[in-house]
C-alpha cells in the first residue's frame, strides 16, 4: 500500500511542470488571463496569488533563503498546476469519479503520519512541492483523485502500461478542454501534459507517464 501511494504521489508530482515567467497581463484575445481552460479563465492574478502564498510561507521558514532560491520558477509551476487540476477534474468527471471531503482528510492524516506530524508535513510540502499550508488540502484532493481515476479505468499506476492508460485519459480530457494559453506564457502540449519546456527540479526523480502514441486520444 505504501509503495502504491508513493507511485501515485510521483505521478501526481509529474503534474508540476511549468512555463515561461508570468510577467504579462494577458493577450489581446483574453486580457488578464494566463490561460483559458474549457472556456473558463485562469487569471494571472490567481496564479500570482497562489505563488505569493507560497513565497510568504517560505519567507517565514527558518530555511527561507534556501527555499526561495530553489523555487525561482514558482509562478510557472503554479500556472501548470492550475491547468492540470482542471484536466484531472475533467478526466475524473468523464470516468464518473468523485472525491469526498472525508477522503481528502484521510489522505492528509496518512501523509501527516508518514511525515511525522502536521508541522513536518507542512515543511515537506513547502520544500518539495512548493505548496503553502492553505493549499495542502487541494493537493491532497488531486492525490486522492488520481488513483481513483486509475482504478475506474482498470489501470495500475505502478506499471508503465497503467500510467499510459491514465495518461491517455488525461490527454483526451485536455484536448476536450481546448486549452488556450497566453502566448507569453508558452503553449500547452496535450500529449506531454506540459506547459512550455520548464521542468521543476524534483520531476527528474519521479515517475512520469509512459510515452504515448501520438495519435492516442485524437
Amino acid at each position: 500500500m505504501h509503495r502504491r501511494r508513493r507511485t501515485a504521489l510521483a505521478v501526481s508530482a509529474a503534474a508540476l511542470l511549468a512555463a515561461p515567467l508570468l510577467a504579462a497581463c494577458g493577450n489581446e484575445a483574453h486580457p488578464g488571463a494566463a490561460a483559458v481552460v474549457g472556456g473558463e479563465r485562469i487569471e494571472v492574478s490567481a496564479v500570482q496569488a497562489q505563488a505569493a502564498d507560497v513565497r510568504a510561507a517560505q519567507e517565514s521558514s527558518p530555511e527561507a533563503a534556501q527555499l526561495v532560491n530553489k523555487s525561482g520558477q514558482l509562478n510557472r509551476a503554479k500556472l501548470h498546476g492550475l491547468i492540470f487540476g482542471r484536466i484531472l477534474d475533467k478526466a475524473a468527471e468523464d470516468a464518473g469519479v468523485t472525491v469526498t471531503r472525508k477522503e481528502i482528510q484521510e489522505a492528509r492524516t496518512a501523509s501527516r503520519a508518514q511525515a511525522g506530524g502536521e508541522e513536518q508535513l507542512r515543511a515537506m510540502m513547502l520544500q518539495q512541492r512548493w505548496v503553502a499550508p492553505e493549499q495542502i488540502d487541494n493537493d491532497m484532493r488531486q492525490e486522492v483523485l488520481l488513483p481513483k481515476l486509475a482504478k475506474a479505468l482498470g489501470a495500475d499506476l505502478g506499471t508503465p502500461a497503467g500510467q499510459q492508460v491514465v495518461g491517455e485519459a488525461l490527454t483526451k480530457a485536455s484536448k476536450a478542454l481546448d486549452i488556450d494559453v497566453n502566448p507569453r506564457f508558452g503553449a500547452w502540449d496535450d500529449q506531454k501534459m506540459q506547459l512550455g519546456t520548464y521542468q521543476a527540479p524534483w520531476i527528474s526523480q519521479v515517475t512520469e507517464f509512459a510515452p504515448q502514441d501520438p495519435q492516442a486520444g485524437a
